[in-house]
């Protein structure tokens, strides 16, 4: 078997590869400094999801679409280190869940700033300390994060992005299975591996950690104890793995945003979603039938609802707000009617931004 020759014809692709890659970083670089001269953004979502379903839209195999879109992910967080060094906040610390999430996002060239809180990251994006920050929404299979909705009432920060992550968690210890005693994790962690944990280590207590990432770092101090985290978590910290794709549910899923001072601009072609925060103040205690009359100027309009989710207001007592997660975008003509319909009988409609749905 000689492979001499399909090898150089390999080595000659892959010099072409590196200079058509090098061409394509000068003119991003180009697109750069044309942006910064006006006072443009740097990461732009809808340029990014345009350039994506392209390139998938063309790739004939054997490539997979998720193979493709990760060597584009990193090819364009090159060209974005080149036009501008970007830092993204997450939700910490390192190697969680979401530090996972942001680096699918915006790959590995440019700079990451783990934060404590959601609070903590939405004052550091207001204060121009960062530039984006990626923070979960809801789970598949536990629900919406309240903090992240909550936040979203007092701040004019938009949402220019989102990212669904499939969640994989771990048993991490350095003890074997028949000696853990003890384990540690997020609350949301915990409670997506309850049966699991259940079943195999029905005795052993199960304590809150501040995060999937604090857990593995308890465990590797504490004998006979383990965490519910990631395997990236376990590499990250040097801790075993002990058993993989503990998980309740085989489609675990968690949605992120990315939030940015400025919105993104329409994708078009149906490939929008708006998020908003709408309040029905008194007309939701003097109307039974207000939540459908807050719909309808929508329904009308051929705007779908994919997500409707109540919180309360902590203003007054059953005063609520609903966050709503609509097709189409803010700048549509049908949207803006809609809105400016809404706005007749609702004492608060805001826009909390809109961005690509998920290719």
């Amino acid at each position: 078997m000689d492979l001499e020759p399909i090898r150089q014809k390999i080595d000659k692709l892959d010099s072409e590869l590196v200079e058509l890659l090098n061409a394509r970083l000068e003119l991003a670089a180009q697109i750069g400094k044309l942006k910064r001269n006006a006072g443009g953004q740097i990461y732009v979502a809808e340029r990014e999801d345009a350039v994506m379903r392209k390139v998938t839209g063309r790739n004939q195999g054997p490539i997979k679409n998720e193979a493709l879109r990760a060597i584009y992910r990193e090819i364009m967080s090159a060209a974005i280190a080149l036009e501008k060094p970007l830092l993204i906040a997450y939700l910490g610390p390192e190697a969680s869940n979401t530090h996972a999430a942001a680096m699918k996002k915006f790959g590995a060239s440019v700079e990451y700033h783990a934060m404590a809180t959601v609070s903590d990251i939405f004052t550091a994006i207001e204060k121009a300390e960062t530039d984006y920050a990626v923070i979960p929404i809801e789970n598949s299979t536990e629900g919406s994060v309240r903090e992240a909705l909550d936040s979203f009432v007092e701040s004019d920060l938009k949402i220019v992005a989102q990212i669904y992550l499939e969640i994989s968690h771990a048993l991490i210890s350095n003890s074997p299975l028949e000696e853990i005693q003890r384990v540690y994790s997020k609350d949301q962690a915990l409670a997506q591996c309850r049966h699991w944990l259940q079943r195999h280590l029905p005795n052993a207590q199960l304590v809150e950690a501040s995060s999937t990432s604090r857990a593995v770092q308890l465990a590797k101090e504490e004998p006979g104890t383990a965490a519910v985290a990631s395997e990236l978590a376990a590499e990250f910290h040097g801790v075993p793995v002990v058993e993989q794709n503990i998980q309740d549910k085989a489609d675990n899923t968690t949605r992120f945003f990315v939030l940015g001072k400025a919105p993104s601009g329409p994708v078009g072609g149906g490939k929008d979603l708006t998020s908003l925060l709408v309040s029905l103040g008194d007309e939701a205690a003097s109307h039974s039938g207000a939540l459908l009359k807050m719909l309808m100027p929508l329904a009308e309009r051929g705007i779908n609802l994919s997500k409707i989710e109540s919180r309360p207001s902590k203003k007054r007592p059953w005063d609520y707000y609903f966050f709503l997660d609509v097709t189409g975008h803010y700048e549509d003509a049908n949207m803006k009617q809609a809105l400016s319909e809404l706005k007749k009988f609702c004492p608060l409609v805001k826009w909390l931004g809109s961005y690509p749905s998920v290719s």
